[in-house]
């Protein structure tokens, strides 16, 4: 159980991150104010803060378990507003590197969830915590903060009338995405900027959705294909809540999927597997293709600041964005949430460093997959380390290999879900496995 930390916590920024910042940060505080700039919706709506909520979004099984810790029920209630719960790999129909892992049950729930839907069931759960506020249609001016800039002592924000206030609070948590001023913000403060670490993608990608026939999909419920194309194409289609499904597709460093509507089939028909405009193709589209851009994946290293003020503390993608091709958004920013949650409990003192350092071992897993397989890319730019290499070499290998062993495709899916490190994959067991070739599957 957390101890009570302080009177008052602001979150800047109403997104996941910051709602289930919200929802850790009431154990430690008496008050906990969530600032958000859109006027929010009361139902399953898109909002203009969170334009990425047209494309399609799943939970993986590492964020299911998080979120269902944190909110006892959610998972049940989303699968009772429509949203279909799947097993990782039983009923996924995944091809890299040009090959189809062998489908078994592994036992991780994915909640294939719009995100307007999730997000809604969040947020209600959120406003129903007592002591927990929305401040609403509010802009965030900047940080208040000691003269010396030692300590952040609130926040300053405007309200939809123009109005200037400060807001004084305890600690002050930034969740307010890949725009974070954050690094703006200590460097006036004198502390300097974080170190960037930067994978340049390029990525494009865009998404429709579709009520489609009955047994279109078969027995599956999602279908991935990646590196398709000479390795710059990627799609995935999957049900959604209320029947409907949602194909994303995405181009890397300059292929874009077209927006109109003969582009986006014919860009759907080139992928490695046919399956997914077979799939789509006699479907009722709901909407046109909507378009979305992610030039890079970015991590921001406040972990290894010199110094940083008290009660300033940051959370989600303002502290590491990935590529959304591998769907670990959401799950990174409840693991994020897990960790700061795990600093809370702790008996220590509350200090910048104790948090950034448990949010960076949080987020190590989701961007050595994300940023480490985009460097297997040539045209990507970053900077390859020999295990980078190393990995990118062994897991063409691993995906051929579990095409014929269930066993391997299970040990996969596994790090892809985030539910174990990628190091599993270097187990001894896992690489005798992959080496030596198996007559028939095991599973």
């Amino acid at each position: 159980m957390s101890q009570v930390r302080g009177e008052h916590a602001i979150v800047l920024g109403a997104s996941m991150a910051g709602l289930l910042a919200a929802r850790v940060l009431r154990e430690s505080f008496e008050r906990v104010t969530v600032i958000e700039r859109d006027v929010l919706p009361t139902d399953a709506e898109h909002r203009r803060g969170v334009p990425q909520s047209w494309h399609l979004h799943i939970l993986l099984a590492r964020g299911t378990s998080i979120l269902e810790e944190l909110f006892p029920g959610l998972i049940s209630e989303a699968v009772e507003a429509g949203a279909p719960l799947s097993d990782a790999l039983g009923r996924v129909r995944v091809m890299l590197s040009g090959h189809r892992l062998m489908q078994t049950d592994v036992g991780l729930q994915s909640l294939l969830c719009g995100r307007p839907l999730l997000e809604g069931i969040v947020r209600s759960r959120v406003r129903a915590l007592a002591g927990v506020r929305f401040r609403e249609g509010c802009d965030i001016v900047g940080l208040n903060a000691t003269a010396d800039g030692r300590r952040v002592t609130g926040a300053r924000i405007r309200s939809g009338d123009g109005g200037e206030e400060t807001v004084e609070a305890d600690v002050v948590v930034d969740t307010t995405g890949r725009g974070s001023r954050a690094a703006l913000w200590l460097e006036r403060l004198g502390h300097g900027r974080p170190e960037v670490e930067k994978v340049e993608v390029g990525l494009a990608y865009a998404s429709r959705a579709y009520r489609l026939p009955e047994g279109a999909m078969g027995k599956d419920q999602v279908m991935l294909v990646n590196a398709a194309s000479g390795g710059q194409r990627a799609a995935v289609l999957a049900e959604q809540e209320n029947g409907l499904v949602r194909l994303t597709l995405a181009g890397m460093l300059g292929d874009r999927p077209p927006t109109d509507p003969k582009g986006f089939d014919e860009f759907a028909a080139s992928l490695g597997l046919p399956d997914i405009f077979e799939a789509v193709r006699d479907g009722e589209p709901v909407h046109d293709p909507v378009a979305f851009q992610y030039p890079a994946n970015v991590r921001h290293r406040f972990e290894r600041m010199r110094s940083f003020p008290d009660g300033f503390l940051v959370l989600g993608d303002a502290v590491c964005a990935f590529n959304p091709v591998y769907g670990q958004g959401m799950t990174s920013a409840a693991m994020q949430a897990e960790a700061m949650r795990s600093v809370l409990a702790d008996d220590r003192p509350l200090t910048w460093r104790r948090h950034f350092r448990a949010i960076s071992k949080a987020v190590d897993a989701p961007w050595q997959i994300s940023a480490g397989g985009d460097l297997a890319f040539p045209d990507v730019t970053g900077h390859r380390t020999i295990s980078i290499r190393m990995i990118n070499a062994y897991l063409p290998r691993v995906h051929a290999a579990a095409a014929r062993d269930a066993e391997l495709a299970a040990a996969f899916i596994r790090v892809a879900a985030l539910v174990d490190p990628p190091k599993a994959l270097l187990r001894p067991g896992v690489v005798f496995r992959v080496f030596v070739p198996r007559r028939k599957a095991i599973g």
